[in-house]
């Protein structure tokens, strides 16, 4: 009995503290301040865990009817099309760090890229695969060597036209790397005549579509057996197109004043000489060698060598113009 006293107040006092500590944990004053500020809570739309208040997810947009995609319209009257199309809106809805950070982006590069798809007569929709490729980002790079916004291969972009060298990559000048993309769209529309297709083979090669379409015996990508990475490629583009046409469909709500600007650069300096040292260069233009490599990714290191006949034209970013920018939001 004397034995068996002390166990009980021993019970009794650890039940005690566990009780106050369960009823004071971080999750539960939390809901509590939510409660006191007037906020509903409802056991079906909220859940508090610890410090993240968890709501019901957003459903991802249904399979349409139909797409425009450059000029053609793409019918979703299949099982099996229906079935592709809806696990990418699924992914593009719950990928959330990726999705939000190309809404973002995208205030920044398609205002820079869509002229110049619209100069060489490729359609705005082609924008897309930047999203599929980079995620909009100019400084991307892949495991398997594909560099900047379209993601060209070393020797896919010196075939056409950029230079990868020491110390130039033109696979991350925007300019020059659309248009290197503009000449291999357009050979490959010249190829099928169909801009899925044409998307198809940014992924899976001209050759290794042509090749599907002769042993199969079809014309258009939509209607090959395709490996799952090119295969899931073009649905990825056809949703990039709904996601970035209407982000509420998905969840993302991203305000005007929230996406990252394009302001053009204080001026572009024609250089035919080498340059022994970019940070001095930068500091005679007013910047620091880090604004100077940001508004000029293609610059791949402290120096740039220049070939006999070659020249490079380097954007000064507007460093006052950035700053008044965001003074006057």
């Amino acid at each position: 009995m004397k034995r068996v006293v002390p166990v009980l107040l021993f019970v009794l006092l650890f039940s005690a503290v566990g009780y106050l500590w369960w009823e004071t944990r971080p999750s539960v004053r939390i809901a509590r301040d939510f409660a006191g500020a007037g906020v509903a809570q409802d056991a079906d739309s909220m859940v508090v865990i610890e410090r993240t208040i968890v709501r019901d997810p957003v459903r991802p947009p249904r399979v349409p009817a139909f797409i425009v995609f450059a000029g053609d319209t793409i019918r979703f009257d299949r099982v099996d099309l229906r079935e592709r199309m809806d696990r990418e809106l699924i992914a593009f809805t719950y990928s959330h760090s990726n999705s939000l950070l190309m809404l973002k982006r995208s205030g920044r590069i398609f205002p820079q890229v869509e002229p110049i798809l619209a100069a060489n007569g490729v359609p705005d929709d082609l924008k897309y695969l930047m999203a599929i490729e980079s995620n909009l980002s100019e400084t991307a790079f892949s495991v398997a060597g594909a560099a900047g916004l379209w993601q060209f291969m070393k020797d896919v972009g010196r075939e056409y036209g950029l230079e990868v060298s020491m110390t130039v990559d033109e696979r991350y000048n925007l300019k020059k790397e659309t248009e290197a993309a503009c000449a291999y769209l357009k050979k490959s529309y010249a190829k099928f005549g169909d801009w899925m297709t044409v998307a198809a083979s940014y992924n899976g090669g001209i050759n290794g579509v042509t090749r599907r379409i002769t042993a199969q015996h079809q014309k258009k990508a939509l209607d090959l057996h395709l490996v799952e990475e090119t295969s899931r490629y073009m649905f990825r583009i056809l949703v990039a197109k709904l996601f970035f046409e209407n982000p509420e469909q998905f969840g993302f709500t991203v305000e005007e004043e929230e996406r990252y600007p394009y302001i053009p650069p204080k001026r572009t300096i024609v250089v035919t000489t080498p340059i022994d040292d970019l940070a001095e260069f930068a500091e005679k233009q007013g910047v620091t060698y880090a604004q100077l490599r940001r508004a000029n990714p293609w610059l791949r290191d402290t120096h740039l060598a220049i070939g006999r006949g070659r020249y490079y034209e380097i954007d000064i970013p507007d460093v006052e113009a950035e700053r008044n920018y965001f003074l006057n939001l």
